[in-house]
């Protein structure tokens, strides 16, 4: 019997307005009014994760950035894996020489050289995805978080390690030459002490090795005395497979990439035609016989 469930966000729990359809809402209130638990799973910054969710009036657990961070229903922090310096190293030395570019997440906001090279790659990740891009539209969005403070602009990186008090989460790399991405995800990974995994075409999230939403994931089922039988997990791409693997009852959308869908149990609809919310119902609707 399902009593913890996992959500990723972006192409999952959120539509293409990065909105939570009102299906997706009544169904997890439906789960959490059974007794289930329902965790938002996301490669995003808290501060970006709970904007979405604040309007829909959800309290639910977080595990942010692949499982760096873990949050209660309160918001405060029960867990958090940091990227040393030599790890640092590790991975600025592969990103420099082969020119990709890259944003730095920490526990007190995301960091940026260059919000141009933001803006190429959203226009880029559009267009390939068979859109028109909105540059305006993308343009506002980038210097909204700019305003906000939540996107900081910095001359260079290594004035992040002068701040006190402030530790490197996650670091975010983009290209569109996607042999390049893939040749250096594959060098990143001989470091055992770092978890590489994707959440978009052409790019590539770097944690510490035990920042895996399926390890932090496995982590809340233990705390609550749930065996991983009986937790469902839902995503579609790559920085969800460690926790679909775990998962008693792995959910793949159907806008899932192939490689995602084969750890699925079953595929569910869309993100835009509120595929979690059917998955929950189904698996409600189960349950009840």
């Amino acid at each position: 019997m399902i009593k913890l469930i996992a959500t990723d966000m972006d192409g999952t729990l959120l539509n293409a307005a990065h909105e939570i359809s009102e299906e997706n809402i009544k169904a997890i209130k439906a789960a959490q009014a059974q007794g289930i638990t329902v965790v938002i799973a996301t490669g995003r910054a808290f501060y970006e994760a709970n904007a979405p969710v604040e309007p829909t009036g959800l309290k639910v657990p977080y595990i942010c950035l692949n499982g760096a961070e873990v949050r209660d229903e309160s918001f405060d922090i029960m867990h958090t894996s940091s990227l040393n310096h030599e790890m640092i190293e590790q991975i600025t030395h592969v990103l420099d020489r082969e020119d990709i570019y890259y944003q730095v997440y920490t526990n007190l906001g995301i960091y940026t050289e260059d919000p141009q090279r933001d803006l190429d790659i959203y226009i880029d990740i559009a267009e390939h995805a068979g859109q028109k891009a909105d540059v305006e539209k993308i343009h506002r969005h980038i210097q909204h978080r700019i305003d906000q403070g939540t996107l900081k602009v910095v001359d260079n990186y290594d004035q992040i390690s002068e701040r006190p008090g402030e530790i490197v989460m996650k670091i975010l790399a983009f290209d569109s030459d996607i042999g390049k991405i893939d040749r250096v995800s594959a060098e990143l990974a001989k470091h055992t002490n770092l978890a590489i995994s994707s959440s978009a075409r052409g790019n590539i999230e770097i944690t510490n090795a035990y920042a895996q939403k399926g390890i932090a994931l496995e982590e809340i089922a233990n705390q609550l005395g749930i065996n991983m039988e009986d937790v469902m997990a839902i995503g579609d791409n790559m920085n969800d497979v460690s926790m679909l693997e775990k998962a008693g009852y792995p959910v793949a959308m159907e806008n899932a990439m192939p490689e995602v869908k084969e750890y699925a149990k079953y595929v569910t609809d869309n993100n835009q035609n509120s595929g979690v919310g059917k998955a929950i119902n189904k698996m409600l609707e189960e349950q009840s016989k």
